[in-house]
């Protein structure tokens, strides 16, 4: 299993497309853990993109990220990360394939709706960021033996 930073980003609140977009996570069957309605301080933005510190878009990025709030979520499923990322599509809503999120309700290449974390070492490292160890909650669900073929013993 995988643990995954998701951001619903400030166009995403305003365009009232949170709950279309969460709806997806969850029929996907990736599973909610953390969750947080939040507006970014501008340290906390630049520390979290940090590694785009110097990029002609960094400014325009940390601005449009404070600017309104954010959800952010924690969503744990196996290969949560590369799933979450196949849904999101790709960077730029007028290049996203149709039945990606930033493919269905995206046209902006700047206002790009979601974030996600791209490997685990981020997911880590991002999660630490936005969220407490402590508010991030391990649960069973009972759908899981549905959503996971586990007949092994391990949820493929």
């Amino acid at each position: 299993m995988q643990t995954t930073l998701i951001i619903l980003k400030p166009d995403t609140l305003q365009r009232a497309l949170a709950g279309r977009v969460i709806t997806r996570f969850e029929e996907k069957g990736l599973q909610i853990v953390a969750t947080k309605l939040m507006r970014i301080p501008a340290d906390l933005a630049a520390k979290h993109y940090e590694s785009h510190k110097g990029k002609p878009f960094y400014d325009g990025l940390v601005s449009f990220m404070t600017s309104q709030p954010v959800l952010v979520l924690a969503l744990r499923g196996v290969n949560a990360i590369d799933i979450s990322r196949k849904m999101m599509g790709a960077t730029f809503g007028s290049k996203a394939e149709p039945g990606t999120i930033r493919g269905d309700f995206g046209m902006s290449n700047s206002f790009n709706l979601i974030h996600g974390s791209d490997s685990p070492e981020a997911a880590q490292r991002e999660l630490g960021l936005f969220f407490n160890k402590e508010d991030i909650l391990d649960y069973d669900r009972h759908i899981d033996r549905w959503v996971y073929d586990q007949r092994s013993g391990t949820p493929e």
